[in-house]
């Protein structure tokens, strides 16, 4: 009997339902600087594909209604790593500009005494997201204690 070895997976792009199309755009780009990489706007099938590079990083979908649900199973949260913690803060500035609600009131740690860490904020339609780097962060406050601040939002 062959053994197959198991392909080595990596996150392609995320797929998100929106309820307005071109204010997620605008969010995504100002917000996060995600380019606009092709869109359709006509008719009942609105969507847009954002990334960086002229790679495909998020694919936003107009069909839904309401606000994002913390209270059934589905995505928790998504998350973007950056490189560096100044630029964890320097997000943290383009969404404090835009009014946006960071939560926890700015970087964390991801636990208590961890190296990673970044903010959590939510969209337009309310879904969580985070921008982290994995380094960096070992003296922010950790408001989950050894519990993942990631988790806990």
């Amino acid at each position: 009997m062959t053994t197959v070895a198991a392909p080595q997976l990596a996150t392609g792009h995320i797929g998100l339902n929106v309820s307005d199309l071109d204010r997620s755009v605008d969010f995504y780009r100002r917000a996060l600087g995600f380019e606009q990489l092709t869109a359709s706007t006509d008719g009942d099938r609105k969507w847009a594909f954002l990334g960086a590079g002229g790679k495909l990083s998020l694919t936003l979908w107009q069909q839904s209604a309401g606000t994002f649900s913390a209270e059934t199973p589905g995505l928790h949260h998504l998350s973007f790593q950056v490189d560096t913690i100044d630029q964890v803060r320097a997000i943290e500035a383009a969404l404090r500009e835009q009014s946006v609600p960071i939560v926890h009131d700015g970087v964390v740690a991801h636990g208590e005494g961890t190296a990673s860490g970044g903010i959590f904020f939510t969209d337009p339609d309310g879904i969580r997201l985070e921008v982290y780097a994995p380094t960096g962060a070992e003296s922010a406050p950790s408001p989950s204690g050894e519990a993942p601040t990631c988790g806990f939002f």
